[in-house]
């Protein structure tokens, strides 16, 4: 099982080391990231690993966006089956 993260806010030191240490507290391994600064606006999207989530995914969710909260950006975690179905035609 795997999912989306995408992250978008102003840019700031250690977004991914933030990112990435809340995936390591719920055992979701980062599968592929891609990020970039656009001026002053940082956007990163990661391909996660669910196989060995710790909690369930909606605690998962609801903690990433507790941390764009406090970090002043915008987290959403979608679920591959969601993600896939958003694109689909």
């Amino acid at each position: 099982m795997q999912a989306v993260i995408a992250v978008t806010g102003k840019d700031s030191v250690g977004i991914i080391a933030d990112v990435s240490l809340e995936c390591k507290k719920y055992e979701v391994n980062i599968i592929d990231v891609s990020q970039t600064v656009l001026k002053d606006y940082f956007v990163m999207i990661m391909l996660v690993d669910l196989s060995a989530l710790k909690g369930s995914f909606s605690e998962f969710v609801d903690h990433m966006n507790k941390l764009g909260e406090s970090r002043g950006l915008v987290i959403h975690t979608m679920h591959e089956d969601i993600f896939n179905s958003m694109h689909k035609i």
